[in-house]
């Protein structure tokens, strides 16, 4: 028995192995080290981590059948809930949500309840362990637009409550987020999702790919001549920002989503597809959340010198604290308080480097983060050949523009309550990033879930 104290330590690949390969950097617990940590559960009377749950998992009984080694009884608690725990294992922030509101975290390590829902979900997918799929059906159909994590779950649920539901994916992959924005080496697609995505579709869900609502069929059409009762969409924001800074438009100026895109669903970085990818010698990514993270240390597998560009210090980086460290290990750059105001081109309209101020912290701006402020007299250029944009997406307007009656604000996100996820359009719900912008996959899963409720109650009022 370990120091009850401290968590279980997890298993991970060695730093210069993992930045030459694409592999899974955590290696999880095994059997034996979950049941250890397990133990480590306060058992609370008024369980704190369940509130801290955006989609309300059971979490301290998951955690008893762990600790009592019924590893089937852990998972179909955790399924009740969630319908992506192999998934949210790996990249939810529990140290912001469940993790940080666990008593045990006040005088030590709080559980490690990301990892032990990982080892469950793992454990169950080994095991062919599927959740318990609907006996008695509402004949009613739903649609849901996009697969990604609000998509999934939202089908998901709804497929659990007796619906007949129908995805639409834009791409020729389910998955969305899941399969094109996040590395392999942080969720591997074919074990991890792939599996998630086919546990969904034995509740009943069926999904077809290549359709493009707005363009291959509207959402009018869905509930007009589609015949379904309701739509729920949950599109994502795909669509990059950029700095609007010279030289944006040259050649090896990327969004990070392209990058990624071409990495993780088009399996770029393998020697066996044809899609191409400029590797770079030496990269720079601009910005500081989870996905500048993904795409720096996906052009540093790919053989570059990779240097995140960030306009705040380190205290401000909006990504895990578990990814900064890990990018790190790895040996990425951190250039902070830094912002670039050019990218300088060749003849040939080729990225040769990158002029940037120094920037220094003044008072907090609207979002409570201190404003940078450029230092006088302090430009540099930085020698690079290859810049990744990495300064967040907004929603693509392709589906509200062609819904008629469905009222999108000023950042283009479609307006949608959020207890319930109704539209300003009857029948019709959204959530996760094409409400908020973009957010995490929990928080999308979360706004799913909440949709299927509000649409299970329409459907059974109406």
């Amino acid at each position: 028995m370990g120091d009850v104290l401290k968590k279980i330590p997890v298993r991970e690949q060695d730093p210069q192995i993992r930045a030459k390969n694409f592999e899974e950097v955590c290696l999880g617990y095994n059997k034996e080290e979950a049941m250890e940590e397990a133990t480590r559960c306060l058992k609370c009377k008024n369980p704190q981590c369940q509130k801290g749950c955006p989609v309300g998992i059971d979490i301290p009984e998951f955690i008893r059948q762990v600790e009592e080694g019924n590893i089937e009884e852990a998972y179909q608690v955790i399924s009740k809930y969630s319908a992506l725990p192999a998934v949210c294992g790996r990249v939810c922030p529990q140290e912001t949500q469940c993790e940080a509101k666990c008593i045990r975290g006040i005088k030590g390590d709080p559980v490690s309840i990301g990892k032990l829902e990982r080892f469950v979900a793992d454990w169950a997918r080994e095991h062919e362990i599927c959740p318990t799929a609907p006996t008695q059906k509402k004949g009613k159909k739903v649609a849901v637009v996009g697969s990604g994590p609000a998509g999934l779950t939202c089908a998901g649920d709804l497929a659990k409550a007796g619906y007949d539901v129908t995805i639409f994916e834009v791409l020729h992959e389910p998955g969305g987020v899941l399969v094109y924005g996040i590395p392999e080496f942080r969720l591997p697609k074919k074990t991890v999702v792939a599996s998630e995505i086919e546990n969904v579709k034995s509740l009943g869900v069926k999904i077809e790919t290549n359709v493009v609502i707005g363009k291959s069929m509207t959402v009018d059409e869905l509930l007009t001549e589609e015949g379904f009762d309701a739509v729920f969409i949950g599109s994502g924001a795909g669509l990059p920002k950029f700095m609007g800074i010279p030289g944006e438009n040259a050649n090896g100026v990327f969004s990070a989503n392209e990058y990624l895109t071409r990495s993780n669903l088009m399996k770029a970085f393998r020697e066996d597809y044809d899609t191409p990818i400029v590797a770079g010698k030496k990269v720079a990514v601009v910005g500081g959340g989870n996905v500048a993270m993904d795409a720096a240390r996906t052009a540093l597998r790919l053989g570059a010198e990779v240097h995140i560009v960030y306009r705040r210090s380190e205290a401000e980086l909006p990504a895990r604290v578990e990814e900064v460290h890990h990018a790190k290990q790895e040996g990425i750059i951190f250039n902070l308080l830094t912002n670039p105001k050019e990218i300088l081109v060749d003849e040939n309209d080729a990225v040769k480097g990158i002029r940037c101020v120094k920037m220094q912290l003044g008072e907090p701006d609207a979002s409570g983060r201190r404003r940078p402020v450029e230092i006088p007299d302090s430009e540099f250029i930085m020698d690079v050949d290859t810049v990744i944009m990495s300064l967040g997406t907004s929603p693509n307007p392709l589906i509200s523009s062609t819904t008629k009656g469905l009222e999108i604000n000023g950042h283009k996100c479609i307006i949608a309550q959020e207890e319930n996820g109704q539209t300003t359009k009857e029948g019709v719900y959204a959530g996760g990033d094409a409400v908020t912008g973009a957010a995490t996959v929990i928080l999308a899963m979360g706004a799913g879930k909440a949709a299927a409720k509000g649409i299970d109650e329409y459907l059974s009022n109406k």
